[in-house]
Order: C-alpha cells, then sequence, then structure tokens
C-alpha cells in the first residue's frame, strides 16, 4: 500500500484578498481555514504534509502549524522561489510574480517519492474529497498510462458574491474520466447565470450550472514530478517570448497536455461538498459562519487541535 503525502501550495501572496490569506484566522480560536483541511486531512488517513511557502513566510506558517497540527501529522517545508529555473534560464528583469501552480508542486519534487494530494491552502474542500483521493492514492499504480485522480466540484458550489475566480472547467466522460480542462481566470455570477471572459469583458459566454471544476485537488503517482520538470523548459521558452512579466505553469495545463497526448488517464471524484475560501475580503464572513455552523452541528470538534 502507498502512503500518500499532502502537497499543500501555500505561496501566492493574496493579492484580491489583500494580505496573506491563507493564515488569517476564521474563528476565535485562531483556526484558519488550512486548519480543517488539515484535519480532515488526518482523519482520512494522511501521515504526511509539505508545504509549499515562500522563505520569508516560513516563520508565520510554523507558528501556526508545528505546535497544533504539527503535533498529528509530520510536517516539511518547501520553497517556491522565482529563481528555482532549470540550468540556462533566468528571472526576467522586473517579475516579481510566481511561476504558477506546477511550479510550486516542483518545489517538493526532493522531498517526497510517494504518490501525493494536492490543494491550495486557503480553500475548504470537505471531508468527503480527503478520504477519496486517499483511497485513490493507497493503491494507484502506474500501468498502460499514468494513473491520476482530480476531486471535481459542480461549478455553482464554488463562485464567491464578490467579484471573479479562476477555475479549471472540466469535460468528462460518462465514466467519469476527465477528457480537458481549461484554465478560465474569470467565472462570475451574472444575476443567476454563471458567466465568463476571455476578452477583457467584451464577451461573456455562459456555463451550466453542474459543469464540473477543478479547485485544484489533485492526486498524483510519482511519475507526476518527473512530467512537470521535463516540460517545464519548453513552457519557459513560450512564457518568456510571448508573457514574460506574468506567464504562469498551471498545474492543470500541465494535466491536460498528459491527457491530449493519451500519456494519462484521470479519474474524477465527484464531491457534493460546497467549497468555501477567502478569494476576496468580503468572503470572509461567509466562510466564518459556514465554518462555525459545521462545528455546531458536531462536524468538526470546537477546537481542531488540543
Amino acid at each position: 500500500m502507498n502512503k500518500p503525502t499532502l502537497v499543500i501550495m501555500a505561496a501566492g501572496m493574496g493579492s484580491r484578498f489583500g494580505g496573506l490569506k491563507q493564515i488569517e484566522p476564521v474563528n476565535d480560536q485562531g483556526e484558519i481555514i488550512l486548519d480543517f483541511s488539515l484535519y480532515d486531512a488526518v482523519m482520512a488517513g494522511f501521515k504526511k504534509a509539505i508545504f509549499i511557502i515562500k522563505k520569508d513566510n516560513e516563520q508565520d506558517f510554523r507558528n501556526l502549524i508545528d505546535n497544533r497540527a504539527g503535533k498529528y501529522i509530520d510536517v516539511e517545508y518547501a520553497f517556491q522561489s522565482l529563481d528555482d529555473l532549470p540550468e540556462g534560464y533566468s528571472v526576467p528583469q522586473g517579475r516579481d510574480k510566481p511561476w504558477g501552480t506546477a511550479h510550486a508542486v516542483l518545489a517538493a519534487r526532493n522531498l517526497t517519492d510517494d504518490p501525493i494530494a494536492v490543494i491550495n491552502a486557503d480553500d475548504y474542500y470537505g471531508p468527503g474529497a480527503f478520504h477519496s483521493i486517499y483511497d485513490f492514492l493507497e493503491t494507484a499504480k502506474d500501468t498502460d498510462k499514468y494513473n491520476y485522480c482530480m476531486v471535481g466540484y459542480k461549478i455553482e458550489n464554488t463562485l464567491t458574491e464578490n467579484g471573479y475566480v479562476s477555475r479549471g472547467v472540466c469535460r468528462t466522460s460518462e465514466d467519469n474520466m476527465l477528457l480537458g480542462i481549461t484554465e478560465r481566470t474569470k467565472i462570475k455570477w451574472d444575476g443567476g447565470k454563471i458567466v465568463y471572459t476571455e476578452d477583457g469583458g467584451s464577451t461573456w459566454p455562459q456555463l451550466s450550472r453542474g459543469t464540473v471544476v477543478s479547485m485544484n485537488f489533485w492526486g498524483f503517482t510519482p511519475s507526476m514530478m518527473k512530467e512537470m520538470e521535463e516540460r517545464f523548459p519548453a513552457f519557459l521558452d513560450r512564457s518568456l517570448a510571448e508573457n514574460p512579466m506574468k506567464g504562469e505553469y498551471f498545474l492543470p495545463g500541465v494535466v491536460d497536455q498528459l491527457i491530449q497526448e493519451n500519456k494519462a488517464r484521470v479519474k474524477v471524484l465527484h464531491s457534493m461538498d460546497r467549497w468555501y475560501g477567502v478569494t476576496y475580503r468580503e468572503d470572509k464572513p461567509g466562510v466564518v459562519a459556514a465554518l462555525q455552523s459545521m462545528k455546531d452541528r458536531g462536524e468538526y470538534p470546537e477546537i481542531l487541535w488540543k
């Protein structure tokens, strides 16, 4: 049986939120959204977690994690750095934006050889998602193709009322396999409709309720690290030519390439849970109320880490 590792992407500063939203408390106990994910992960069976952070934020995370959740799960830290690039490449002058989610996960490449589950630090996924992905990864093996998985959410369960969001919009087969994924960076509610734009707001095509989206909750065998590392130079060649200041190496983009090349199959594990996250500061009161309501119903203990 495999021993899956949880990889937590926590290096991105919350620009739309206006601060380091990953460590913003959501209750009087000083707990953060990530505490709920870590609690769910421990309950599902995870024994090790790797945090991808900026080196400058290490002490802030250690203060929050090491003596609380860190008593119940082994914790390591990896640092996403702009200059973590293949030989022969350098950071364009003036760039300060991180290289994206695939680059973030690569920061953990020397810390684990096990299957990994990948999450965002500032998203609440629900306990069922952690159990499903742990069970998949515990027996996952590559065969004629890489065998990966993804937790999929209904798009209407993942939106905020306070602005637009980025989501990986999925195409799936009748047997719940991922056929393709397209990153849409500006999706929002428009009255009762879900719309997105790719042309600066000139047009707003509609997305149907029930559309499956990725919230960056992935399950990978160790082959994914190798593929991301090998494909990074080709991404850099394109990005440095076309968008050197803001081009991002997206995790869903790598997955989509592997599907289209017939190298990977990705099982979609459906979650009926509602996503909660703090994309904008105005989102926080609703998240605080929802998490407290779950405690009031007995779904979580009043104090997560004792």
